[in-house]
């Protein structure tokens, strides 16, 4: 059976406004339901199951987000921060309503590809650690990279803290590129990771997680839609 909501959450999630405004708008006579103007935005109904209009436009209801970030630098993984701009701040107002949220988290100065969405489970199953999911980053570094260095990390670092890593992979590049595959998300992980065998990262950029690769096309900043086929790619192994 399909579940009722309240007509102002439904508007809000679609990215109208606060239940407050939304209230204001539907008494105004801008909604209407089934074709019936609704001046009651507490009713419930299911939004897929009837016509919702707004000003005339057909309301399509989607429960769930699932967007692809480029993020650039200088800008933080968080709905929201008082003093910094935040991953959501790039989105259009209808995902914060929506309470889109970023899948894990890249540091302030580390670009690439994020997932952000109003699906906890989808979510959880990218982040579980138990779920092994490749994260795959291009790592720019200065300092000497040990000739044993595949074999650190394919051993399972240990960090300085005392932290041992899983196993991970590494592939040199040119004399200061690295191209790093983990399967884990620890604080700072790569840039500690380097750190353990004498290398400080200078730039940093996730390229893929799972089979899913950042679109090349898509400019620094800029986001879309997943389609239903690339929602599947995070859990396969690449």
């Amino acid at each position: 059976m399909k579940k009722s909501m309240r007509l102002d959450k439904i508007l809000s999630h679609s990215g109208y406004g606060s239940r407050k405004d939304i209230k204001a708008f539907c008494k105004q006579g801008n909604v209407t339901v089934d074709g019936v103007v609704c001046r009651d935005s507490s009713l419930l109904v299911q939004p897929e199951a009837v016509d919702i209009r707004v000003q005339g436009k057909v309301l399509s209801y989607e429960a769930h987000y699932y967007l692809l970030l480029h993020k650039p630098k200088d800008v933080i993984s968080a709905r929201r921060d008082e003093k910094e701009k935040t991953v959501v701040d790039l989105l259009p107002p209808l995902y914060a309503h929506a309470g889109v949220f970023p899948v894990g988290r890249l540091d302030k100065d580390t670009t690439g590809l994020l997932l952000l969405t109003n699906d906890g489970t989808w979510a959880h199953r990218i982040m579980s650690p138990k779920k092994h999911t490749a994260k795959k980053y291009e790592a720019v570094v200065a300092g000497q990279i040990p000739a044993d260095i595949q074999t650190c990390f394919a051993a399972g670092l240990v960090l300085r803290d005392g932290t041992v890593c899983q196993p991970a992979q590494v592939q040199i590049q040119e004399a200061n590129v690295l191209d790093i595959t983990i399967y884990e998300g620890q604080y700072h992980q790569i840039k500690r990771m380097c750190a353990a065998v004498g290398l400080r990262v200078c730039h940093l950029h996730r390229r893929a997680i799972g089979g899913l690769v950042l679109d090349d096309t898509l400019p620094m900043g800029a986001w879309r839609k997943l389609t239903a086929e690339e929602r599947e790619l995070p859990f396969v192994c690449k």
